[in-house]
């Protein structure tokens, strides 16, 4: 088994790909950066490389196989489980990416690759805006209320939060001794969550109100 200049200029190739995707990830500072990314990029398109001259023609595909099933352990250890959301997700989407175009310039299909990592830069830094545009436009929040359980609050809370324009759906639903907790599901825009949290905090029959 030798090298030849291609196989350098793949090894190349797969630096500039896995850095044009570490750098926007290091920029966002998040846990797998730069060069955890460009080495993922490198180790794929060296797997592949490696499968070729080793096994010939007998089945290569089966490395790249091996390569998506371990990269999925480095991917798993990007993602954390926090208190209100799971975080990560896009960083080990991004490795596994990185895999992905690794295995694909080891195979020669340089097009493609380049292809695949111009569209993910765009994905990266591009969609977070409609997101957050998204995010904006529908808010959920989940509202927890404790009243008394002689007032007429609970029986029309149901209207109040609606009457701001937001959905809603109650999911919890706690009776003790004198008090009624009741926690909702409610989505729509920012501003209608504004107004209903005014309301509840100006509203002298809420005895207890989280958000």
């Amino acid at each position: 088994m030798s090298i030849v200049p291609v196989d350098i200029l793949k090894l190349l190739l797969a630096v500039v790909l896995g850095g044009v995707l570490g750098a926007e990830r290091e920029y966002r500072d998040r846990a797998a950066g730069f060069r955890t990314i460009i080495l993922i990029c490198m180790g794929a398109t060296l797997f592949t490389i490696f499968s070729v001259k080793l096994g010939g023609t007998q089945e290569p595909a089966r490395i790249a196989a091996s390569i998506v099933s371990g990269v999925g352990f480095l991917g798993a250890g990007a993602i954390m489980r926090g208190p209100i959301r799971v975080a990560g997700l896009t960083t080990a989407s991004t490795i596994w990416l990185a895999a992905a175009l690794g295995v694909g310039v080891g195979a020669g299909q340089y097009f493609l690759s380049g292809g695949g990592a111009g569209l993910a830069v765009v994905v990266l830094a591009v969609f977070p805006r409609i997101e957050h545009w998204i995010d904006r436009e529908h808010q959920i929040c989940t509202y927890k209320v404790t009243c008394s359980g002689n007032s007429g609050l609970y029986s029309s809370l149901s209207e109040t939060i609606r009457a701001r324009g937001l959905g809603a759906r109650r999911s919890a639903l706690i009776k003790c001794k004198s008090q009624i907790t009741s926690t909702w599901e409610v989505w729509g825009p920012p501003e209608g969550h504004r107004m209903l949290t005014e309301a509840l905090l100006s509203n002298p029959e809420v005895e207890e109100f989280e958000i």
